[in-house]
């Protein structure tokens, strides 16, 4: 189990990412929230309906899960994941910067999808300059 090539990097590079910010929304979802701009309330302060912090947890499990998964797949070398992860990563790219640019997200929420759309074109070059070798 080892990385490669700059592909394998481009993937482990984004799970160990995805890892540490999922953890640390398991740890203190506030931090998330707060990095992403969005308001912060004490949770003594949320109603018993505000289910804000439960969202968030849910979310940062599936980050830290999905950084073990890109983690292994760069370990394995699975081609096939990192093809995969460059169209949904520019889904996830239109989808997240289509809700700030709609308001429903604030500003400060466009770099996951910057975050996305980055990764998604820095796998895809490294792919492209692999098959052509």
């Amino acid at each position: 189990m080892k990385i490669r090539d700059a592909s394998g990097w481009t993937i482990f590079i984004f799970g160990i990412l995805a890892f540490l910010l999922g953890l640390v929304g398991l740890i203190r979802p506030e931090i998330l929230l707060s990095s992403l701009g969005f308001e912060v309330v004490e949770r003594a302060l949320r109603s018993s309906s505000d289910y804000t912090i439960t969202f968030m947890t849910a979310s940062s499990m599936a980050s830290f899960n999905v950084g073990i998964y890109y983690m292994l797949a760069s370990l394995n070398d699975v081609k096939a994941f990192y093809r995969w992860t460059v169209p949904f990563r520019t889904l996830t790219f239109i989808v997240f910067s289509t809700i700030v640019f709609l308001g429903i997200a604030p500003q400060k929420f466009i770099g996951v999808a910057v975050w996305e759309l980055v990764g998604a074109i820095a796998t895809g070059i490294a792919l492209s300059r692999e098959n052509r070798k």
